[in-house]
């Protein structure tokens, strides 16, 4: 697979960090989507205003960093400050900025990850040992949220493929499953009933085992903050944000389509796939058009979120609009 390298970023379209860090700001950016509250006791993704804190950087540099042809043509990146004071992450709270609040403390070394299901190689693999050998790599790429907001993030991390190939999946495994840490006392919003804890996500296992699929342990050239899902997160840019799951603990191979936290939370709302599809609605609100977080004016959505010329194989010969 060949993705197209953009010309460069010009200098003035890339918000320096040590300028977007000095800033303490209390930023309204307007969150809530008409609806929301018909979906009683529950909340979509992300339907709270969010007040901006101080964005810490954690400071540690991420070494042996390779760039990648996996860029965004014509777009200039969104800031660090946006990335990580804007998000959604339901186990610190529901507001944007609730991540950036209450995750401060979060533990994540050591971290470990459990691999088991179907495959020869299971066992409880330390985050280091994880991701040897691959080179970290620097990847561009569209960020879309089923809320129809929208982010250029240069995520750093590997092929999932890569290392799903380690632990030797056998002829059973047709899906991947993923779960997100569960530990009430460090996390406040799973103290919650926002949703059945843990966050579980899972992906067929060619979409997993697709080029563009990865591991994420890094944002800007740092280690991934606590509020984006440290230390290692899903990325699939062709599905809703929601389908890149946060603070993975557990990779288990399955032969049967794993259950996933928000198709649990409200099937009719929220399917297995989550792909981009802006010809697709969402029942409350249009899918058609996005909003780039830091813009007033919306966008067209394009198929799969850009990234159509590269995964629409994936799905040859499904009803796209029933495979939601």
């Amino acid at each position: 697979m060949l993705i197209k390298a953009p010309q460069p970023f010009k200098s003035n379209e890339i918000t320096p960090k040590s300028t977007y860090l000095s800033r303490r700001r209390f930023l309204a950016r307007a969150g809530t989507i008409a609806g929301a509250a018909s979906a009683p006791g529950l909340l979509a993704p992300g339907m709270a205003t969010a007040l901006a804190v101080d964005p810490k950087s954690p400071g540690k540099k991420l070494t042996g960093v390779v760039e990648t042809p996996y860029k965004v043509d014509g777009e200039k990146l969104s800031s660090w400050e946006t990335i990580t004071t804007y998000n959604n992450f339901y186990e610190f709270g529901t507001d944007k900025a609730d991540p950036a609040r209450h995750s401060g403390k979060f533990k994540t070394t050591p971290w470990k990850v459990k691999v088991l299901g179907e495959c020869d190689n299971p066992g409880d693999y330390d985050l280091e040992d994880l991701l040897k050998p691959q080179a970290l790599e620097e990847r561009i790429y569209r960020f879309r949220c089923v809320e129809a907001w929208s982010m250029i993030v240069p995520w750093v991390g590997i092929s999932l493929a890569d290392v799903l190939k380690r632990f030797q999946p056998n002829s059973k495994a047709k899906y991947v499953a993923f779960r997100t840490i569960f530990d009430p006392n460090q996390m406040p919003g799973q103290r919650q009933p926002i949703l059945k804890w843990p966050y579980v996500e899972g992906l067929r296992i060619d979409e997993a085992m697709h080029p563009l699929s990865m591991l994420v342990v890094g944002l800007y050239g740092e280690v991934l903050p606590n509020q984006n899902g440290a230390p290692l997160r899903l990325m699939v840019p062709w599905k809703y944000g929601f389908k890149s799951i946060k603070s993975i603990v557990s990779i288990r191979f399955t032969e049967t389509e794993p259950p996933t936290s928000w198709n649990i939370a409200n099937a009719d709302e929220y399917g297995f796939y989550s792909n981009v599809n802006p010809q697709v609605d969402h029942p409350r609100w249009s899918q058609a058009s996005e909003r780039r977080v830091g813009d007033f004016f919306r966008t067209k959505t394009p198929m799969f979120n850009g990234y159509a010329d590269e995964v629409g194989s994936l799905y040859a010969g499904m009803d796209l609009k029933k495979s939601i």
